[in-house]
């Protein structure tokens, strides 16, 4: 099976935040009209990704059949992967592309299909009722973070530092883990792996909900709207990819 390509969680430059302790310490940030269009933007992007993404995954899961999947995957999946990966560190590292209209909608728009089509590939190794059970459950673990990121006092980007650390070693295990499992398939390491990259992107979604957000110690500039849907999007969609590797039975 594909596996999607193990990318450095949350590069990026300085640019992409603003520092302070609350309220009242980002400039036109502070400005809750401001705040709140941000808000707005960022998950009306999100919701339009998420759409497209689950609209592919349920072509590849219900409409192509074991052929047609077995020919995409052996011409196309690697140059989807490609301009997956290249598109998420322009976007993650690049401040003139991510902040100028309409390139960084163009870009944001090919990672969208990139990633999406990768997904879809991934998820029609698993039975229908493994990917809909999934899909259920990502939903139910994404609103549960949304909502208690917006109720809750805890400051997650206070510990950014700590984020970075956790962030390197899942890197760094995903790939040594790859490597192993290319020699010699070990269910318990994978299952394992899964495991624990799932909980690991369930902070990572906690930490980026909460630079949306704001009013904590750091916050993403409003001028960042294709950052954080892009942040976001991708901690929902390797949620989604860890959780069926968990519950999912091979079709």
């Amino acid at each position: 099976m594909p596996m999607l390509p193990n990318i450095p969680l949350n590069p990026g430059d300085p640019s992409v935040y603003r520092t302070g302790d609350g309220e009242g310490q980002f400039g036109s940030w502070d400005d809750k009209a401001v705040r709140h269009a941000f808000i707005r933007r960022v998950y009306a992007i999100i919701s339009v990704q998420l759409l497209v993404t689950v609209g592919i995954v349920a072509v590849f899961t219900f409409v192509f059949d074991l052929s047609f999947l077995s020919l995409y995957i052996d011409l196309s999946f690697l140059p989807h992967s490609a301009v997956f990966f290249v598109t998420y560190m322009v976007l993650a590292c690049c401040e003139g592309p991510r902040r100028r209209f309409p390139w960084n909608i163009i870009l944001l728009a090919v990672f969208t299909l990139a990633m999406s089509f990768m997904t879809g590939t991934i998820a029609s190794y698993y039975s229908t009722e493994a990917v809909l059970i999934t899909l259920g459950i990502t939903a139910v673990v994404t609103i549960a973070v949304t909502v208690f990121c917006f109720q809750t006092k805890v400051d997650f980007t206070s510990c950014a530092g700590l984020f970075a650390v956790l962030g390197i070693v899942l890197f760094v295990t995903g790939i040594v883990t790859a490597i192993v499992l290319a020699f010699k398939y070990v269910k318990w390491l994978h299952m394992l792996y899964a495991a624990i990259a799932a909980i690991v992107f369930t902070l990572f979604l906690a930490f980026d909900t909460q630079l949306v957000i704001g009013n904590r110690k750091h916050s993403i500039s409003p001028e960042e709207y294709v950052y954080g849907a892009m942040k976001i999007y991708t901690d929902i969609v390797y949620i989604f990819l860890n959780l069926l590797q968990l519950v999912g039975s091979r079709s």
